[in-house]
């Protein structure tokens, strides 16, 4: 059995912001002129910070992030990652052992000519008909296709403007079904408007103008989406339970608010989103003071 990596070398420990920063970069700029190549140069990055804290290499060794890692690589067609991630599995290598998942990883680098992957995929047996959550794409387009045709207008709208905030697209479709369930004209109790459910206080602050307009409301909802990931360094439970109550709340508390609501919200934007972290530009806002106690008590 050939162990993950056995044969590459590995990069030294890159700080993990600096491998956010290129996926943003190679997620969402617009100048890209061969996304072919940026996808695999994005896919590479993320394999070689997913090999880091598989072995502990100059970073606490976490699998879990590892994992996630790998999968997002996975999905971007890196053969390594997907093999790597199937041995992670097939060997409960840092996670519960798991043959099916373990299979489905084999059979995508096996599709691309890896010979030790079929023959893990032979021990493993056949991959499940449905794929890892992990695997569902961060544009959106399985929730687009499955939408009714005025959702799929405000959808189309979302994937146009998502990657200008660096937000993708999935998770600000996530906010819209969890807030208005895609209805322009959306009124909460506490006067959020919109589509994006902004409060008044809210669209000052990002300068929305009309929060009854679609696009005009989803921008002023993806520049706090932004601002947000930026403040959270990427968490996105911490990001949506800030979205629904604020992030003073968030901060006061250390973590997401005992509230059934804002619970109840977060776990819905988890669902549908699938990511536990999202790339973020920490040029926009600092990150916040209490991170620190928010991470300490997660870790009690």
């Amino acid at each position: 059995m050939r162990p993950p990596l056995s044969a590459l070398p590995r990069l030294s420990a890159l700080p993990r912001l600096a491998v956010l920063l290129a996926v943003a970069a190679a997620c969402c700029s617009p100048a890209l002129a061969d996304p072919a190549s940026a996808d695999q140069e994005k896919a590479v990055a993320l394999r070689q910070e997913a090999a880091q804290y598989e072995h502990g290499d100059g970073v606490a060794r976490d699998p879990q992030k590892a994992a996630r890692l790998y999968c997002e690589a996975a999905r971007l067609g890196d053969m390594i990652a997907q093999y790597n991630l199937g041995w992670m599995y097939a060997n409960g290598r840092g996670l519960p052992r798991d043959d099916a998942t373990a299979a489905w990883f084999f059979d995508m680098a096996a599709k691309q000519g890896d010979a030790l992957a079929a023959r893990m995929l032979r021990q493993v047996g056949e991959p499940p008909e449905k794929p890892p959550a992990c695997l569902f794409d961060a544009d959106g387009q399985d929730i687009l296709s499955a939408a009714a045709p005025e959702q799929q207008k405000i959808m189309a709208l979302v994937r146009q403007l998502a990657p200008q905030y660096g937000v993708y697209p999935r998770l600000a479709m996530a906010i819209i079904h969890a807030e208005s369930d895609y209805k322009p004209d959306a009124v909460s109790a506490k006067n959020a408007q919109g589509l994006m459910q902004l409060i008044p206080e809210t669209s000052e602050r990002f300068n929305v103008q009309k929060p009854f307009d679609p696009e005009q409301n989803i921008r002023g909802g993806l520049a706090y989406l932004r601002w947000l990931l930026a403040y959270f360094e990427g968490d996105v439970a911490l990001v949506a339970a800030a979205y629904n109550a604020g992030e003073k709340t968030v901060d006061r508390y250390h973590g997401i608010p005992p509230y059934p609501e804002t619970r109840d919200y977060v776990e819905r934007i988890r669902e549908i989103f699938k990511r536990e972290e999202h790339p973020f530009d920490p040029a926009i806002t600092g990150p916040s003071p209490e991170l620190p106690k928010i991470t300490a008590r997660r870790l009690m």
